[in-house]
């Protein structure tokens, strides 16, 4: 009867581990910011809804105004706050089905619906790798490890806000990678521990066309080296997955603690994006960025600064800005963490005369859970 009853035991147990609960994840990350945007001839984006007089239904209908601006706003921010749930589940020996669900969520009630990040289902394999079906981070977001901007000045790649109505600092910078609908992504499987992490994406058109040649399919690339030496490299490639054309970023980084008595990494990342709008403009994109660990507090800190700079904004003819930051964080727990920064974006699209300078200070609060 004993050995019933622990056969049965060992049973139940081994089926919950077979059938483990997903982890539950999370951020909120809230920031107090002053921000003052000064310009002369603004363009300023308004949206309507409009019945299309063909199919019935209503489209969204965008109008630009121009105008001058001198004001400064007090807010209260949510910066990329989110909940998750992930896991795994093997259905053979080899095989695992992988899955997650994340959301944003923005705690300083802007909006209170979800808004969808990562979420995908699929399946890993030791010996042909990782598949991803669903809403992917672009691949060209793979190759962002230089970005050290925290909180209203994370503006650029995976961390950046709502893709389809960025917010003005976002506008004034290099094209980011962000998310994308009906998505695949493949990620290699390590090969003789070659120190490469390579990852395939494809995005899916799925209008009903006649001609496949009308057919707006995304494809991308990248490919990431990280020998653990505290030097990286990285390049990525993607045609129509972000942007209607091509965007080649090339990234490098290094921890100059692994190689002498300064506890520093460096990082430079560079970009172009080629629009396949007519009479557009190769936008080029260059960061560089240092980030310093502080040895003198009683918790784990860091001071940084990066540098943005770019050329034809979104493919406009002689639009450039400039973007510089300083911050630093202060870790009460490794879960909790201050953030405190200052930054200023300076842009001049020379062929409309418009001139917008654009300041921010702030910090909060990041729990992570």
């Amino acid at each position: 009867m004993k050995k019933l009853l622990l056969a049965t035991a060992v049973a139940a147990l081994s089926v919950s581990a077979a059938q483990a609960a997903p982890t539950v994840y999370g951020k909120i990350f809230i920031t107090t910011d002053y921000v003052n945007a000064d310009g002369n001839n603004i363009p300023v984006t308004t949206t309507s809804n409009v019945r299309d007089p063909i199919t019935g239904e209503f489209v969204e209908v965008r109008n630009v105004e121009v105008g001058d601006a001198d004001a400064d706003s007090l807010q209260i921010n949510s910066n990329i706050s989110r909940l998750g749930f992930r896991g795994a589940e093997a259905i053979t020996a080899e095989t695992d089905v992988i899955y997650q669900l994340e959301y944003g969520i923005a705690v300083d009630g802007e909006s209170r619906t979800f808004q969808s990040r990562d979420t995908y289902l699929g399946l890993k394999n030791a010996n042909f790798g990782e598949f991803r079906f669903g809403r992917n981070y672009s691949v060209i977001d793979y190759i962002n490890n230089v970005a050290v901007n925290e909180g209203y000045w994370d503006n650029l790649g995976p961390g950046s806000a709502d893709f389809d109505n960025p917010s003005l600092s976002e506008a004034l910078n290099l094209t980011d990678g962000n998310r994308v609908n009906n998505s695949i992504v493949w990620k290699a499987p390590k090969y003789n521990d070659l120190p490469l992490s390579l990852a395939l994406m494809y995005g899916a058109d799925e209008t009903f066309v006649e001609d496949s040649d009308d057919r707006n399919e995304g494809y991308g690339a990248s490919l990431m080296f990280d020998a653990g030496t505290g030097f990286t490299a990285g390049i990525a490639y993607s045609d129509d997955l972000n942007i209607a054309g091509e965007i080649l970023r090339g990234s490098a980084s290094v921890d100059l603690g692994n190689y002498v008595a300064y506890p520093v990494q460096l990082g430079v990342l560079y970009q172009q994006a080629d629009f396949d709008f007519s009479g557009s403009e190769k936008e080029k994109g260059l960061v560089v960025s240092a980030e310093m660990g502080l040895t003198n507090f009683a918790r784990p800190a860091t001071v940084y600064t990066q540098y943005n700079h770019t050329n034809n904004l979104d493919g406009i003819d002689d639009a450039d800005s400039d973007q510089l930051v300083v911050g630093g964080t202060y870790e009460f727990k490794k879960n909790m963490i201050a953030h405190a920064y200052a930054g200023a974006n300076s842009a001049e699209i020379g062929n409309s005369n418009t001139d917008i300078d654009l300041f921010a200070i702030g910090g909060g609060l990041e729990y992570l859970f």
